[in-house]
């Protein structure tokens, strides 16, 4: 029996991506936290710790996202997202240090779990080891960066992965193998944003969910972005009812709790929108101990909307301020990003029209700092000349 078991080890390494790739053995030392931008865009990841087998199929004009789930682990969710968020901060470090990195990892899970601020004791092993299960099993199909002769793409987030341990049974290092698809995109270094440390502090799906699109979409931008509250819904893939859905950006925004974001609840006509502005980046360090990686099932967070949800834990303490107008919408760089009545409205009235009307805020509106990198800086300058363009031909 062990000599069968040995042969197929052997056979299964043959067959092997890893006998094709040199190993990237990850360094020790903190890297900066980095998220791949489509990641951070598109709906890729379960947001509740419920186990999830619903595929999740989004389309928005040329862009399609599917996302399955096994039903023995549940679909990846935004919780084992860590697991790809620490990777692509470990190879952008490593190539800003001139040294080589491949799809093929090599790594403790200590080093894993202190880059993401988790404990490091056993019961974070065995979490670990089901985010990577979770990870392996979901198939993704999308047609982002298709290249090409391709429509579709088709892939796993790893592709395979194994734990070393000695005869005794003691862990010594762990190895997976990322698709292409996301270590390309990692490479690419306009495809990956720094996020901020204090990101894996936050407990709830959505809340986890909307910092991303925030940092992805408003970015350091002066005047932010907006949203429809339905279309943040259909980007987010989630399976709860709009309603729900909304009552829960309603509590994220009155606890005021994203990183380095300002969120306003501000109404036009029977939509209800959401503001999202810069704020001052948190500078907190990521390695303190956070919330572990959670459980798929457990029974302590409801689904988004029950009862027990993160966002309903505690009573909104909204903080109403005065009636104001709003700022323009930000509705150039990705028309996929907005709703269609924004974008509608935005076509009719020119490039440089505003959202105007009353509006009430769940929070106050002090001055927002605008603090950026000379790179973001440098970009927000470009879109500000091409806003100044196509305002002066709208005149025209």
């Amino acid at each position: 029996m062990t000599l069968g078991v040995e042969q197929e080890r052997r056979r299964a390494l043959r067959q092997s991506e890893r006998t094709r790739l040199d190993p990237f053995v990850v360094i020790g030392g903190d890297a900066s936290p980095r998220d791949q931008r489509d990641l951070m865009e598109r709906p890729f990841f379960s947001l509740s710790k419920s186990p999830r087998t619903k595929p999740i199929l989004y389309k928005a004009n040329d862009i399609e996202v599917q996302v399955f789930g096994m039903p023995e682990h549940g679909m990846a969710t935004i919780w084992d997202a860590d697991v790809l968020i620490w990777a692509a901060s470990q190879i952008v470090r490593a190539e800003n240090l001139g040294l080589a990195t491949s799809r093929f990892f090599r790594f403790t899970p200590y080093q894993l779990l202190r880059g993401v601020g988790r404990p490091t004791g056993n019961q974070q092993y065995l979490l670990l080891k089901a985010a990577l299960a979770r990870l392996q099993s979901t198939v993704i199909a999308t047609t982002i960066r298709n290249g090409e002769h391709w429509r579709r793409r088709q892939f796993s987030w790893i592709n395979e992965w194994e734990e070393m341990s000695t005869r005794a049974g003691r862990v010594e290092g762990m190895e997976f193998v990322l698709p292409d698809w996301f270590y390309s995109s990692v490479i690419d270094r306009s495809l990956v944003l720094t996020i901020d440390p204090a990101y894996f502090r936050l407990t709830g799906g959505i809340e986890r969910w909307l910092y991303r699109v925030a940092r992805k979409h408003a970015g350091r931008q002066r005047h932010g972005w907006v949203f429809e509250f339905a279309h943040l819904h259909a980007k987010s893939g989630s399976l709860a009812r709009v309603s729900d859905f909304a009552l829960d950006i309603r509590r994220i925004a009155a606890r005021q709790r994203l990183p380095g974001y300002r969120l306003l609840v501000e109404r036009k006509g029977r939509a209800e929108l959401l503001r999202i502005l810069p704020a001052d980046p948190s500078t907190v360090p990521v390695n303190n101990p956070v919330n572990r990686l959670g459980r798929s099932g457990a029974k302590s967070i409801g689904r988004t909307g029950a009862a027990l949800s993160a966002e309903q834990a505690h009573p909104p303490q909204l903080n109403p301020r005065a009636e104001r107008q709003s700022l323009t919408a930000n509705l150039e760089s990705n028309r996929e990003s907005n709703s269609s009545a924004l974008t509608h409205a935005h076509e009719s009235r020119g490039a440089s029209a505003e959202f105007r009307g009353p509006v009430r805020n769940t929070v106050g509106s002090s001055p927002i700092s605008t603090t950026s990198s000379a790179e973001e800086e440098s970009a927000q300058d470009t879109c500000d000349v091409d806003r100044r363009e196509k305002s002066k031909r709208s005149k025209r």
